[in-house]
């Protein structure tokens, strides 16, 4: 017992100092975080948050309001320290915004809708940075307006859920209330210009039948462009030719190039949840549809390239006419003592890729003609799963029943590319983003069968303990076993110690094994090789194997009063074979052969470098390393009662994480001495996530008055970069502060208006380093780009904006 004293007071000393601080990263700690029943990482029925065994952070409706974010994406950065998204992604990569949890891949985190498992997107993250390789979810396509709440898991659960879940899984609950509902509206822009934003959301409860429900909501938003780059140092002297002289009557000369910026997005979402009860069973099913145009302004070109068709040259267009949707029916029920749950779940991403304001030189050349108009091909995603759950529970005279959970699941994933027009790709392809070749093109899929066993129970009153087991069988590269262990003890009220070992797998996903495409600058080209295909075996690179994955955690709950929790998390994630893009493995580098065997893997598999080119390359998806995730999270939440003057929570919550390389695969002896994982792909993974994060928050309420300040602190984080393969710069930006603001009035029980603005100090990045950036003009590359464009905290300052919403 004096143990056990000496024990609690010694975890109450580190982590009551926090607790002026503190409140959850729910921003509703009482109603959320600690009294909310969870459904994800837990087949058991009515667990609550505060008792659960693993690390969880619920969010509230409220709490994605009062973000000031219109995207879901957006919203959980600004909640959960351990989310990270991307700033700007090149060529197609900008069109979707990616993002990743505990400084993993995005791939490593699994997306649930009222438990189901969401499909991918079918534009796989291409370009070189930290997010580079991700196919997850696209989130963009889930209305805000339609969501109760979102769980975000932060542990690892494959043995629970199957391949993706190594970094954690965010399970989004859709609302299911049966009347009511809201009506709102949104404007606002960048300080510095751009990125002017309309968003109108509609949600609403119906009870069309005798009992269950229909909620419905709507979304259409409208997001412009922002433009952050810096002057184009090849058409200034010492780089600017004769051939390019009529560039200085391009308005806003030297800033010609407008490549570094937002995308410009036009979307529309709807969603519906809805559920029945007949004949003592409950049918249930829920729908998403999103229809997205998106356009991402490519590198400029100089009046040189194109003369008689853009005398003044011309900066090419990537667009993307996307279509994504999902339906899932299902029914659930109990009999002869079990409880059962049968649903099937289809979901589909299509994008249609076009390129406007371009050109094809060649084609130009050779016919005297040319489209300015392109359509490149179509990217297509689809997952169709189906699983039978159920569950009972038994008593075999410990304190609790014990539940015994017994699952099966059947999925098939597919993934398609489509060629695009003749033109987009005729010897060597339209400018910016050649299209999609026939040598691109094609249709593949595949087929998993798994079973998984759960056994959640109490021995003791104080003890949790949850252990699960899962089998997978995949057609294209065979089985994997994984378990996953979880407990907790409460040696006293207020106070519980949890821990979780588990192993999981990563089945790669089919863009991985299949994707193609080439992509091109003004000097350079690149071609993305199939890891599936036989040029990469012609450059040593074996077929792609799932990855393996070890994941510890313990941790420590703290309640040691109504108004104040606690809870902080280490966690060690292990990945062997984990699937990397490698670096850009050169055939030619400055005009300077590198290395044979790259240039004809690209002849290979049928890729044309346009003429003119002076550096090429290829990179590939391979098994090159395994890594080391470590790090800790930690929230607290305090509520404070100031009688007139209003109540006040309190939030902290902070991420750390360290991620290492462990082991680099030797790389093939075809490749001449390069690396498959250079030092800049190794950068990205070690070090281009910040060191830390750190979420502080006052949330204070009065009368018809709220108001929610938040302070984000973000750690440094760099990456390296080369010209030479030899020469490597680090481009390193420091800890930034930044501050958001939301002001909410309460004008009528029905009516509301806010205003705000995120990132109030206007903070940017530090600048890309001053030496790489001279290196880049010496040798007339293109170099707008003023800041790393995975930039925790964005490329475009602070942004402000005004809401008004109706309640019904």
């Amino acid at each position: 017992m004096k143990n056990t004293y000496r024990t609690t007071s010694l975890l109450y000393a580190l982590l009551l100092p926090a607790a002026a601080l503190a409140q959850d990263a729910s921003q509703g700690a009482d109603a959320q975080e600690l009294g909310g029943v969870i459904v994800t990482g837990t087949r058991q029925s009515g667990l609550k948050a505060a008792d659960s065994p693993t690390p969880i952070q619920i969010i509230d409706a409220g709490a994605l309001e009062r973000s000031g974010q219109a995207g879901l994406i957006e919203a959980l950065v600004q909640n959960v320290p351990a989310f990270t998204s991307d700033a700007k992604g090149g060529d197609a990569s900008a069109l979707t915004l990616a993002a990743r949890l505990r400084g993993m891949s995005p791939n490593h985190t699994l997306v649930l809708v009222n438990g189901k498992r969401r499909h991918g997107t079918s534009n796989l993250n291409v370009s070189a940075g930290a997010f580079q390789g991700g196919a997850g979810a696209d989130l963009g396509f889930i209305p805000v307006s339609s969501i109760a709440r979102i769980e975000v898991l932060q542990d690892g659960a494959a043995a629970q859920y199957g391949s993706d879940a190594i970094a954690g899984v965010i399970n989004i609950i859709l609302k299911d209330n049966a009347e009511g509902g809201s009506a709102g509206g949104e404007i606002g822009r960048y300080y510095d210009g751009g990125g002017n934003t309309n968003n109108v959301a509609v949600n609403a409860g119906f009870q069309p039948w005798g009992s269950g429900f229909l909620n419905v909501s709507a979304e259409t938003k409208y997001h412009g462009h922002s433009d952050r780059s810096d002057f184009d140092a090849r058409f200034v002297a010492p780089q600017l030719t004769a051939a390019n002289a009529a560039v200085k009557q391009v308005e806003g000369y030297p800033y010609v190039n407008h490549t570094f910026g937002d995308a410009r997005v036009r979307q529309d979402v709807l969603s519906a949840n809805a559920a029945i009860d007949v004949g003592g069973v409950r049918l249930y099913g829920l729908a998403t549809y999103g229809s997205k145009q998106a356009e991402a302004i490519q590198n400029y070109r100089g009046p040189s390239t194109a003369p008689t068709v853009y005398p003044l040259g011309f900066s090419p267009v990537e667009t993307h006419d996307e279509k994504d949707y999902a339906l899932t029916l299902g029914v659930k029920g109990a009999t002869a003592g079990w409880n059962y749950d049968l649903s099937s779940t289809f979901g589909r991403d299509n994008a249609s890729v076009g390129n406007i304001d371009s050109i094809n030189t060649q084609l130009l050349k050779d016919t005297g003609s040319s489209p300015t108009r392109f359509y490149e091909g179509f990217l297509k995603a689809s997952q169709a799963s189906t699983t039978l759950d159920i569950n009972r529970d038994l008593d075999v005279g410990w304190s609790g029943p014990l539940n015994l959970a017994l699952g099966l699941e059947h999925r098939v994933d597919s993934y398609a590319i489509g060629a695009g027009d003749a033109a987009s790709s005729y010897r060597g392809g339209a400018a910016a983003f050649p299209g999609y070749s026939a040598s691109d093109a094609g249709s593949h899929s595949r087929h998993s069968n798994s079973a998984y066993i759960d056994l959640a129970g109490s021995p003791l009153e104080q003890l949790k303990l949850d252990a699960a087991v899962r089998a997978e069988r995949f057609s294209d590269f065979g089985n994997a076993v994984v378990g996953k262990l979880t407990g907790r003890y409460d040696p006293q009220p207020g106070l519980g110690l949890r821990g979780t070992v588990s192993n999981g797998f990563r089945a790669p996903t089919l863009a991985e094994d299949y994707y193609s495409a080439t992509t091109v600058s003004p000097t350079t080209a690149s071609v993305i090789l199939p890891s599936a295909s036989a040029a990469a075996r012609l450059l040593g690179l074996p077929p792609l194997k799932a990855e393996k994955s070890q994941n510890i955690s313990l941790g420590v709950i703290a309640r040691p009063s109504a108004k104040l929790s606690a809870s902080l998390d280490l966690y060690v994630i292990k990945v062997r074979d984990r699937i990397l893009q490698s670096g850009t493995l050169n055939g030619y580098l400055n005009g300077v052969l590198q290395s044979p065997v790259v240039n004809a893997a690209i002849a290979a598999n049928g890729n044309i470098i346009p003429a003119g080119i002076t550096t090429s390359g290829v990179s590939v998806y391979s098994n090159a390393a395994d890594t080391r995730n470590t790090g800790a999270d930690l929230v607290l939440g305090y509520a404070s009662n100031y009688g007139g003057w209003g109540q006040v929570d309190w939030s902290a919550a902070a991420n750390v994480n360290r991620a290492r390389v462990t082991d680099v695969k030797a790389a093939p002896a075809q490749l001449s001495g390069q690396a498959v994982l250079d030092q800049t792909a190794r950068s990205y993974l070690e070090d281009s996530a910040p060191t830390y994060r750190v979420n502080l928050g006052a949330l204070w309420r009065s009368g018809g008055w709220t108001v929610n300040l938040r302070e984000s602190i973000f750690g440094s984080s760099s990456y390296a970069a080369t010209l030479d393969n030899k020469t490597y710069y680090e481009n390193r930006s420091g800890t930034k502060f930044l501050t958001d603001l939301d002001v909410t009035r309460q004008w009528t029980k029905a009516w509301s208006f806010s205003a705000g603005v995120r990132n109030l100090f206007n903070v940017y990045p530090d600048q890309l380093n001053g030496d790489y950036r001279k290196a880049l003009n010496a040798a007339g590359r293109q170099n707008v780009a003023q800041y790393a464009s995975f930039s925790s905290i964005g490329i475009n300052g602070a942004y402000y904006y005004g809401k008004a919403a109706y309640r019904f």
